[in-house]
């Protein structure tokens, strides 16, 4: 633990969880050096990683400033920034922050807990931001946090691991990249290479078995440390935390520099009371591909970053269209290492493809945006989805990942084995992530992203970006793997009456959620937001739909009635055959492997 400094921080906050009932958070920000001419204060209008315009400043309730002990004048600039008087000596900020948003993104408080990413509550220092940033972390006087305690990266100054206190940020950008969970928590450790990492888990959790999580997201963060440094071995920060809220149903998670947000469903982690040697969970697995996912963006996006993205304009959107490098090669690797990690085999990882790919082909929105587009328009499109979603666009996460699977199965076939995907991603650790931190580097851009495709391909590869990245073509999967024993096939039961439409439930009725086009729903005019009826005069329910459509043959026509608004509609429909993919993954039997090992095998 570092000493306190005896000289006043250029800047210095305080937050005190003032109101556990209210949700209100309060803060001070003292600056001692204000910009003469009225310093000017904003607080963050996004957060990295969630690229979406949140408006955080809307969650400020009440604000004021003063000096020398006088109130002095605030002016609001615009919905995000104030500006002070000129002062001479030290400015102090009061501000109060509502935080009721139960996610990994923004701030929560209440009796049970409290969380804060840097973002949603403090306000930067406009032109100071390269100034250290000191942070009292102050303990609740409300007695139900007379045994809380404060889980984060931020180096302590004058505050002991886990207590409350003093911590330092050498900097804004490194103020912010440290979330803060405060409350009773669950608490394990382990060492990955050497490096400690240590597990947060707020939320009643029953038998919560930590050793077997250890033990599992130590194999994984050691495969994707050697990964990146095989020779090495040295992770990119000093000690790692993942804080995860367990919750009734929920999840996500964004990534840090030295830390991951986490919420998942209380039921997804591994409990004690589970027999030893069962077949691991559906849902464990899916939060460990969670861990697996955050975990790699240690590397690729947090210090190996697109060129928009170094440094962050934290005020407005920051365009790049290379998410799906950043987050679709993210998706591909984060279930690639739970192979590699020995957590699952590679039976279960096809299986995890075939679910991808099966969601790719499910939207027709994949021939009309390409991935780079879908990068670029994340902020307007894939943030914001509304019912048309899958008729419209197409997931940079998702088709990102085959991506990735393709250009890994490609680069490995034009080179005999010799490259892979794994030979880009340490190259671009190399030249543009390594060094990042401490000292700042740059983002690399797209134009360097298909250069060094060619470079480690040993041959250009423009056709394959004008084609699937650039372009909306589907990527030739099944011929890609075949040569590595891979069998790709596609066993929907054609055969299967269906409307073709996403169903919710309003009340004790059906509504449509999603009408996909071309579907038979949609040929016959019924729409997202109708509330089925009846179909040939008998009532539908969220339960008896798939029974009803039973009954009849594809190419029946039927009397649908729906309510649109208050409006009751008939219309007549023609059933068609069900066109949701069934493409399964497996080796091939039968068949001798060809060419490299398969790409889940390699180490």
């Amino acid at each position: 633990m570092k000493k306190p400094s005896k000289k006043a921080p250029a800047i210095a906050y305080a937050i005190h969880a003032k109101d556990l009932a209210g949700h209100l958070f309060e803060l001070t920000l003292t600056v001692q050096n204000p910009d003469p001419e009225g310093q000017v204060f904003a607080l963050p209008a996004w957060i990295p990683g969630s690229y979406m315009i949140r408006e955080f400043s809307r969650n400020i309730v009440q604000i004021s400033a003063e000096a020398n002990g006088w109130l002095m004048p605030l002016e609001k600039l615009d919905k995000h920034s104030w500006q002070a008087a000129p002062c001479a000596g030290a400015l102090t900020v009061r501000y109060e922050v509502y935080a009721w948003d139960l996610s990994v993104r923004t701030a929560h408080l209440d009796q049970s807990h409290a969380f804060f990413n840097g973002t949603s509550v403090f306000l930067r220092v406009l032109g100071q931001e390269g100034e250290a940033h000191q942070v009292d972390i102050v303990r609740p006087a409300d007695a139900a946090c007379k045994s809380w305690r404060v889980a984060t990266t931020l180096p302590e100054l004058g505050a002991k691991r886990y207590g409350f206190g003093t911590y330092l940020a050498a900097n804004y950008d490194e103020l912010i990249d440290h979330p803060v969970e405060l409350g009773d928590f669950a608490l394990a450790s382990f060492k990955a290479h050497g490096v400690p990492h240590d597990i947060v888990v707020s939320g009643r959790v029953p038998n919560l078995d930590l050793a077997r999580l250890c033990a599992d997201l130590k194999a994984i963060c050691e495969t994707q440390i050697a990964f990146f440094e095989p020779k090495s071995k040295r992770a990119p920060m000093q000690r790692y935390l993942f804080l995860t809220l367990a919750v009734g149903d929920g999840y996500g998670g964004l990534e840090h520099r030295a830390s991951t947000a986490l919420i998942c469903a209380r039921a997804d982690l591994p409990s004690t009371a589970t027999p030893k040697g069962q077949e691991i969970g559906e849902g464990y697995l899916k939060f460990l591909g969670l861990c697996s996912h955050e975990y790699f963006h240690t590397w690729n996006v947090k210090r190996i970053k697109p060129d928009a993205f170094a440094p962050y304009d934290l005020q407005a959107e920051s365009y790049t269209p290379l998410l799906w490098l950043f987050e679709g090669f993210t998706s591909y690797y984060d279930d690639l290492m739970l192979v590699r990690a020995g957590i699952i085999d590679e039976a279960a990882y096809f299986k995890l493809l075939g679910k991808t790919v099966n969601s790719v082909l499910r939207g027709s929105g994949r021939n009309k945006q390409s991935v780079a587009d879908s990068s670029f328009d994340a902020w307007g499109k894939y943030y914001r989805q509304d019912e048309n979603a899958p008729n419209a666009i197409v997931s940079y996460y998702t088709k990102g990942s085959l991506i990735a699977l393709a250009l890994d199965l490609t680069l490995r076939a034009k080179t005999a084995g010799e490259k892979s995907l794994d030979d880009v991603m340490r190259a671009l650790w190399q030249r543009y992530g390594r060094d990042f931190y401490p000292h700042g580097g740059r983002g690399v851009a797209p134009e360097e992203v298909e250069a060094l495709f060619d470079e480690i391909s040993g041959s250009k590869m423009k056709t394959f970006f004008q084609r699937y990245v650039r372009g909306t073509a589907d990527l030739p999967l099944a011929k890609l793997l075949a040569p590595f024993g891979v069998a790709y096939a596609d066993e929907r039961k054609s055969g299967k009456p269906s409307l073709d439409v996403g169903l919710g439930r309003d009340g004790n009725d059906s509504k449509l959620t999603q009408v996909h086009e071309g579907g038979a729903a949609h040929r016959a005019g019924l729409s997202a937001g109708d509330i089925l009826v009846a179909l040939d005069g008998l009532r539908v329910g969220p339960a008896n739909l798939d029974t009803l459509l039973g009954r009849y043959a594809v190419g029946a026509t039927l009397e649908v009635h729906a309510f649109r608004r208050d409006e009751l509609m008939r219309f007549e429909l023609t059933l068609l055959g069900e066109r949701v993919p069934g493409v399964t993954l497996s080796l091939a039997t039968g068949k001798k492997v060809a060419g490299p090992p398969r790409p889940s095998a390699v180490r």
